[in-house]
């Protein structure tokens, strides 16, 4: 398993199961910030397709169900160099954005 920089020891691929649907997290990129670590995930899917997930965990690890705050120019920076690392998911996320 390769690791992701800066994603607090958590390997990569990873299982993930929703009750519509079942695969890896194949890439993530987070930034440790002062609150919280903000974390852009790419989701693979069991049979095809893909997803990418904004979330959270708090600072000792634990994911977090609300909505992802980016809460400073830290955090934006952070997460950017993080995706820098993520070639798959830096691409999806540049297609939202163009």
């Amino acid at each position: 398993m390769r690791r992701n920089a800066g994603a607090k020891g958590r390997p990569v691929p990873r299982p993930f199961e929703f009750h519509w649907g079942k695969g890896q997290i194949t890439e993530e990129a987070s930034f440790t910030g002062e609150y919280t670590e903000p974390a852009i995930q790419l989701l693979e899917y069991e049979g095809g397709g893909q997803g990418i997930r904004f979330c959270y965990y708090s600072l000792d690890g634990r994911f977090q169900r609300s909505p992802m705050m980016i809460d400073s120019e830290d955090s934006l920076e952070g997460l950017r160099a993080a995706l820098e690392s993520t070639p798959k998911l830096r691409a999806l996320i540049k297609k939202l954005s163009s």
